[in-house]
């Protein structure tokens, strides 16, 4: 049993992305209310219940704003760094012993069949993480709220068979903004969130000819729009000589307010 996942929700009004493999299935972070995370798994013809636990990537609210009061509804463990575990306990509500697991930066887990790595990134959190999940041979990367991409994500994202990555602004889009400046500073800094050319700059070192699928993911509402993510992206990986047919490889779109359909990872 491959991969398969949908991302629930993407974007700062919140993040929810669920992965089946293994005979397990997770979801990564619970940033919006329990109520309407109920909601978009019923848009994907599945429930609470069948979920294996929750993974958490930082602190930040469009991230744990439903994560205490979903595992508490369906009894789910958490899996969080220490330091992250030390940045929400106050935000989500009393969480049993039994549901309180501990997953450091750069280890692994095995959920079923299904190994769960998490891997440094850069962000204005505690200690935040992006997930590699491994079935056999298909890998699946997620990596958003990152202000740039390091050499190490690069490493960790590298060969990925689909790859959902941030692309939250247009840096001119942001740069008029209605945003006060220090707010401004803090998402084109690196330790804020990506810009649709930087992801096109990484995917075009990236690239190596497994990756077939990229979605493009936590898009600003104010600062970016879902056709110009996609051509900027594509844009910026061709300006530095990383030209591909839609055949071989495609750039996919994620929303904030309905889910992706299915994907399985192995598809061509």
């Amino acid at each position: 049993m491959g991969i398969s996942f949908t991302v629930l929700s993407s974007g700062s009004t919140g993040n929810a992305t669920v992965i089946r493999g293994g005979g397990k299935t997770l979801m990564i972070d619970a940033g919006l209310s329990a109520k309407r995370i109920d909601e978009l798994m019923a848009m994907r013809e599945m429930k609470g219940d069948e979920l294996a636990g929750i993974l958490v990537t930082h602190e930040h609210s469009d991230h744990i704003k439903g994560l205490g009061a979903v595992a508490r509804k369906y009894n789910l463990p958490i899996y969080a760094n220490t330091n992250t575990w030390g940045a929400i306990e106050k935000s989500i509500g009393s969480i049993e012993e039994h549901n309180r697991h501990t997953l450091e930066t750069g280890e692994h887990l095995d959920f079923g069949d299904m190994r769960v790595e998490s891997f440094a990134i850069s962000h204005d959190a505690a200690e935040p993480v992006g997930y590699n999940f491994y079935v056999g041979k298909e890998k699946l990367s997620v990596a958003t709220d990152l202000g740039y991409v390091s050499e190490k994500v690069r490493m960790a994202i590298s060969d990925a068979d689909v790859l959902v990555l941030e692309a939250n602004h247009d840096i001119e889009m942001l740069r008029m903004g209605r945003y006060p400046w220090n707010t401004k500073r803090r998402i084109l800094g690196d330790m804020g969130h990506l810009s649709n050319d930087a992801a096109g700059a990484a995917l075009s070192e990236i690239l190596t000819g497994r990756t077939k699928r990229t979605y493009l993911a936590h898009l600003s509402r104010d600062h970016n729009m879902i056709d110009l993510a996609r051509m900027s992206v594509r844009a910026a990986m061709e300006d530095r000589g990383c030209f591909y047919k839609d055949s071989e490889f495609r750039l996919c779109d994620t929303y904030y307010d309905r889910p992706t359909p299915w994907d399985t990872v192995s598809e061509s």
